[in-house]
């Protein structure tokens, strides 16, 4: 028998609970234990509709960019979470992310799956004015992390402040002004030790 569009649905929201358990690198501003993806992701789309007044253009889709956030990491259900600095594990990104978006949005109607595909698609591709501001609050939450809990992933990895500023300069794409104070911050991280020079 064929699964019902709300059987269908509701096998989706079990299945993407499993990002709670997907540990990232970056550690809750309090330094007291690592972040979920599931928690990176509600961040972010916060951020998303609070820091809005900074982003590149205002004449970007506040809501596609939140949904683009809550969607673009299910795929690490599948395919883990690649930590940011870590070339050996980017080499076959792309296609366990491939993999896993096909899987996971296989799973609903057929409508709904294009539909997070899509958002998903359009994030990776970040050629949109959304995808460029959904970037840009994907690569920041990490770094303001970092800098709130002593460098701790920075420290760990023994990060230097060039990965740091080439990692996430694309921030300057979809919200300049933050990126300016990124920028600054990563100056007093560097003399406070949080971060190599």
């Amino acid at each position: 028998m064929t699964a019902s569009r709300l059987q269908q649905q509701l096998r989706f929201i079990l299945e993407i609970d499993r990002l709670k358990g997907v540990l990232r690198q970056t550690t809750l501003a309090d330094g007291s234990r690592r972040e979920n993806s599931a928690e990176h992701s509600w961040h972010i789309t916060l951020m998303a509709f609070l820091l809005t007044e900074h982003a590149v253009s205002e004449e970007l889709s506040v809501q596609r960019v939140m949904e683009m956030l809550l969607v673009h990491d299910l795929v690490e259900i599948d395919a883990g979470d690649t930590f940011c600095y870590d070339r050996e594990a980017h080499r076959d990104k792309e296609e366990r992310e491939q993999r896993a978006a096909d899987r996971l949005f296989g799973l609903l109607p057929a409508d709904q799956g294009e539909r997070f595909r899509a958002l998903w698609d359009e994030f990776e591709a970040g050629e949109t004015l959304e995808a460029r501001y959904a970037a840009a609050l994907d690569r920041l939450q990490p770094v303001l992390l970092n800098l709130h809990s002593e460098g701790s992933s920075w420290r760990r990895h023994g990060i230097r402040r060039h990965q740091v500023w080439e990692r996430n300069r694309p921030i300057g794409d979809g919200a300049p002004e933050i990126w300016s104070y990124i920028e600054e911050q990563l100056d007093l991280a560097v003399e406070a030790g949080r971060l190599k020079a």
